[in-house]
Order: C-alpha cells, then structure tokens, then sequence
C-alpha cells in the first residue's frame, strides 16, 4: 500500500504497475494511486496490455519539423471560418486548441492525432516547434489513445478507438492531474467538479487584474500578480491543491501563453485586450482579422512570473485547507529533467506490461517527446522503459 506521504507527492499520481518504476530507474519519485482513481470509467476496458490487433492499429508517424515560413500571417481567414460546436464536438481546458479545433486548423470534432495538433499549433500561433512537441506528446502518452494515434482535447469519447488496457485510459485532455492541473486562469479545479469549461467568475478575476494592474491589459505584471493570486486562493479553498512537479512548470507557462500568442503579431507592444481575450477564453474564436505570432514562441517570459513572487513547489497535505507543504523532490525550472523523468515513470505505471502494437508505439511516442524535450530541458539522458527497436 502506498503511504499517505505519497499520496500527495506527484501531480500526476498513477499506481505502482507489476513492473515497477523504481525499480527500472532507481533515481525515479515514483507515482502513486490517487490519478487512477480520477480517471473517466468508459463503458468498457481492454483486458491486457496487448493493444489490440492489427487491423486497429496506426504506426505513428514523426512530430512535424517546423514550418518553412515563421513569420506574422492571417489565421483568421476565409479557409478557417469560425463554426459553432456541434451535438458530440470535443473542447476541453486549453482555449488554444479550442479555437484551432472551432477554425478548422483541428478537426472540428476536437480528436486529433498528435502530429495535426503539431502542425496546427504551428500554423495558428506560430507556437514554437520544439515546445509543440514537448506540449502536445505530453498529452498523448498521458491521455491520449496510442494505439489509435488518436487524442481528445476535451473529455473521454469513443471517437478514439477501443479503450487501451488498464490501469491506462483515452480520457481526453480534461483529466485532472496530467495535461490539466489546479490554479487556472479560466477553468476551475476539478475538486470543485468541473475542471475543463470556461469560468465566469474566473474570468471576472482575469479582467479585474488586468483593469487593476494593466490598464486594461493583460500583460506580464498582470500575469504575475493573477498566477500568485489563483495559488493563493487554491491553497485556501482546495484541500487536494497540487502545484508540484509538472503542474509547477505547466502553470506558470500557461499564464504566458497568451501574451506570447494570443496577442496579434502586428502589435509592436506584448499586451491583450479583455475583448481578444473573451474571444478566445470564451467564446473560442480567433479575433477578427487576426494575425500569429511574429516569431515562433511558446513559454518566454515564465519564470519572470515566478520572480516576481518567488514559491516552491508543493501541494495541501493530509487533505486539508492552508496546509501548504514544499516538496523538496519535484521539478522546478533549476532541475526540468526531473520533468522527463517523472512522465517516464508515469507512462511506465499507467502500461506496465504492453506487448505488440501498443508496445511499439510507446516505444516510438516516448522517443518523439524525448526529442523535444532534451532540446527545450536538456541536455537529459534517454530512458527505455519499453527497450528499443
């Protein structure tokens, strides 16, 4: 049985599997159970770790590099017009990829496979090709469907394919504690219910700050007093707050992103209007005559978020309110290969045993986000948890 200490020790939080982390990579934090027990319950579930047979498998094609042209050009134009949702569409906690799936740049039903959401990134926002990767994989072997190469970036749906073996799942990006995690912007904490929709009050919140202190904007000052505000008020009112490990560094990325991309590349000045920024929160939708991003970008700026209110990452232990505790283990920005290590560990518990299809493609999967990772972390020493081809 794994100790209460453990049971608030990672953001991600899997099961020890038959094939343990700790002992493969004996410098790992293992994992622990407390994820499994928020995973979605689909109607059925694989009874191995096999995958599936031929017939439903896909071999799972390289991330794409980064496109030839990464200058400001219009998004919002007549190939990629805005639609509304339709009965069974997919949107889930990450207003990006929301909009993208509303223009087109996704499928419009919100399933993809990881190279689209690659490209589609790219061509949307000219978000930066490395940290597409290392986003959009880190979703996909969390939550995604890896024998299908299918994800959903919203919630469990049938559209990716029979369900992987558990103690794994497709859950979709709205499953707490891997992709999502506690202290958004615009989404509430999934201790609350509802983890992925937008939040009105929140969003109150967000346009409060930047009136307050931006102007009317929100930029970076704005981004570090509302990130240090929405830790504070999780670890008042959210006894299971978690803000350690990946959610430490994906946090603090998120509040960046959309100064970096959801301001209009023509704009000389890194600031976002409150009605570009419903646009997209809200209503999921490009601004009219919207331009990308000038120069590829991702995640500049983060940390200054972090100076400006220095913490450690940690989490509200023995279930209660104002009970944070540091974890001195977890990832932060000094040490990001604990990063990859800790996914590692994770996806090892989440398939303990895979064989054939599915083995093969978290062999490939895990080689993919590698790639981007030691480029945006590293340099980090490649695991192989599954061998190698």
């Amino acid at each position: 049985m794994v100790s209460k200490r453990f049971a608030h020790l990672t953001a991600f939080l899997v099961v020890l599997g038959t094939f343990s982390a700790a002992f493969a990579f004996p410098g790992m934090h293992v994992p622990n159970d407390a994820l499994l027990r928020r995973q979605p319950q689909g109607e059925g579930s694989g009874s191995s770790q096999g995958g599936g047979g031929p017939e439903q498998g896909v071999d799972p094609p390289p991330p794409p590099g980064p496109p030839t042209f990464t200058g400001t050009k219009l998004v919002n134009d007549a190939d990629h017009p805005w639609q509304p949702l339709r009965p069974g569409d997919m949107r889930g906690p990450c207003p990006g990829l929301n909009t993208l799936a509303s223009h087109g740049y996704l499928p419009r039903d919100g399933v993809a496979t990881p190279a689209q959401i690659v490209t589609a990134t790219q061509e949307g926002f000219n978000f930066e090709n490395n940290a597409a990767i290392v986003v959009t994989y880190l979703g996909h072997l969390l939550d995604g469907n890896l024998v299908t190469d299918l994800l959903s970036i919203g919630g469990l749906t049938p559209k990716t394919g029979p369900p992987p073996p558990p103690p794994a799942h497709a859950g979709g990006l709205d499953v707490h504690g891997t992709f999502e995690g506690d202290a958004g912007m615009t989404r509430g904490d999934a201790f609350f219910g509802d983890n992925h929709s937008f939040n009105q009050t929140l969003f109150d919140k967000f346009v409060d700050f930047s009136n307050r202190y931006g102007g009317g904007f929100y930029n970076l000052t704005v981004a570090a007093e509302l990130r240090y505000s929405r830790i504070q008020d999780s670890i008042a009112t959210n006894p299971e707050f978690e803000f350690h490990n990946v959610r430490f560094i994906t946090a603090y990325a998120e509040s960046v992103f959309p100064i970096n991309l959801f301001v209009d590349g023509r704009e000389t000045e890194r600031k976002l209007s409150m009605d570009d920024a419903a646009s997209f929160f809200r209503d999921m939708k490009f601004p009219e005559d919207f331009h990308r991003s000038s120069v590829p970008a991702s995640n500049e700026n983060a940390t200054d978020l972090l100076a400006a209110h220095p913490r450690s990452p940690g989490f509200n232990a023995d279930n209660q309110v104002n009970n944070y505790v540091v974890d001195p283990d977890s990832t932060d920005f000094e040490h990001l290969c604990r990063f990859y290590e800790f996914v590692v560990g994770a996806v090892q518990e989440l398939y303990p045993n895979p064989t054939g299809i599915l083995r093969r493609n978290l062999i490939k999967n895990l080689h993919y986000w590698y790639q981007g990772v030691n480029v945006a972390f590293g340099p980090c020493t490649e695991l192989f948890p599954y061998g190698q081809l």
